[in-house]
């Protein structure tokens, strides 16, 4: 019995978002065991792969190259090599090259991994001192005006703390228009993460966009926001208004205070009492 060609494999290996004492050993592992690197800057990563003792062929794999390179790396896989995928820094696929890889993959049935490790995203939700249960990340906006309005204007009643990624040359613009969307909520920017000049600014987000727009943002840049506040709950009249308009729908008193009492988490004799308060 003839034996196949050995397993390929796509591994992901996050890198180091600044720090490059931040590549973990199994990372370090994982490179040397690769065929080849597909690198989103191949210069950068050999700086990467140097500090590492790692010396394994390097392949550019970007934004500008991923029609024409996809394919050939995944045949490589299908062949039986194990390719690696890096970016610049942090998780590949994380609003950097990646995904389509993995997609791609996985439709040819192809084994894929990802080794773990620093991404600016949930590092800099860790420093906000913002709510970390539920968070959104959003990833980079929009570069109109326009487009970056409407997706803000999409995300101004969200509940969950939102993580974007900001580009320096656009942190005064993006700040300004989070702020006009979001008005006073508490914020974090976050530049430099694990870098020598990490530094976290946090309060609402009107004075970080004015504190941006006076000196200016260095550095890579990830801003945390709070989601939308909890609407008050009704008072007494609202509540007796809803049960009237369901009346008026043809609900008879009974089942109208019941749905009111429902919908608001009002309890019953609350919205019955409102509705004796609140006559018209």
């Amino acid at each position: 019995m003839t034996a196949g060609p050995p397993a390929g494999r796509l591994v992901l290996v996050a890198t180091p978002i600044g720090n490059l004492a931040d590549l973990s050993p199994r990372a370090v592992r994982a490179l040397a065991d690769a065929d080849v690197v597909a690198a989103e800057d191949t210069r950068h990563t050999r700086v990467l792969l140097d500090h590492a003792g790692v010396r394994v062929p390097l392949v550019s794999y970007h934004d500008h190259n991923e029609d024409s390179r996809t394919g050939p790396l995944l045949d490589r896989v299908a062949a039986g090599e194990t390719v690696a995928v890096v970016t610049d820094a942090g998780t590949p696929g994380l609003a950097d090259p990646g995904f389509r890889l993995v997609r791609e993959a996985v439709e040819r049935g192809l084994a894929v991994e990802a080794v773990p490790g620093p991404a600016a995203a949930l590092q800099a939700l860790v420093l906000s001192g913002l709510p970390m249960d539920r968070f959104a990340f959003e990833g980079f906006l929009p570069r109109r005006a326009g487009p970056r309005e409407r997706r803000l204007g999409e995300l101004a009643e969200d509940p969950r703390t939102l993580v974007f990624y900001v580009a320096p040359h656009r942190a005064v613009a993006d700040l300004a228009a989070m702020a006009a969307a979001f008005g006073p909520r508490p914020a974090a920017l976050a530049r430099e993460l694990t870098k020598l000049h990490e530094e976290v600014w946090r309060g609402l987000l009107p004075a970080l966009a004015e504190r941006a727009s006076a000196g200016g943002v260095r550095g890579e840049v990830t801003v945390v926001v709070g989601g939308a506040p909890a609407a008050p709950p009704p008072g007494p009249a609202d509540l007796a208004e809803r049960v009237r308009s369901l009346i008026a729908a043809g609900s008879d008193k009974k089942e109208a205070t019941a749905r009111v009492a429902q919908a608001t988490g009002t309890p019953r004799r609350e919205v019955y009492q409102a509705l004796l308060d609140h006559r018209p």
